[in-house]
C-alpha cells in the first residue's frame, strides 16, 4: 500500500518533532497559509468524520517551507562583474616580416 500524502505529512510531523504551531510558522515562510483545524484534519484517522486529504499543493509548500526552515533562506546571488576577455592565442611565426 502506498504512502499518501497525509501519512507522509505524518511521518515528517513525527521525524522533526513538529508541533501544530511549528506547522503553521513553516508554511508562512513560503506565504502558505493554513490554520490548526485544517492541521487537525489533516492528521485525523482516515474513518473519522472530519479527516481532510492533503493535497499536493499543500504538501509541496510545507516541504519548500521545511527546507527553509532547516538550512535558512538562500542568500541573494550577486551580480557577477563581466569576464575580461582572453588574449587572443597568436600562433608562432618564425619569420615574421619587419
Amino acid at each position: 500500500m502506498p504512502l499518501t500524502n497525509n501519512d507522509i505529512m505524518k511521518k515528517l510531523r513525527v521525524a522533526h518533532k513538529l508541533r501544530d504551531e511549528d506547522i503553521v510558522k513553516i508554511c508562512s515562510l513560503v506565504d502558505f497559509a493554513v490554520t490548526k483545524s485544517e492541521l487537525g484534519a489533516i492528521f485525523r484517522n482516515e474513518n473519522h468524520e472530519k479527516y481532510m486529504e492533503c493535497g499536493d499543493q499543500f504538501l509541496r509548500n510545507f516541504l519548500n517551507g521545511l527546507v527553509i526552515h532547516l538550512r535558512g533562506p538562500m542568500p541573494e546571488k550577486k551580480e557577477v562583474a563581466a569576464k575580461p576577455k582572453p588574449t587572443p592565442i597568436r600562433k608562432y611565426n618564425p619569420n615574421p616580416k619587419k
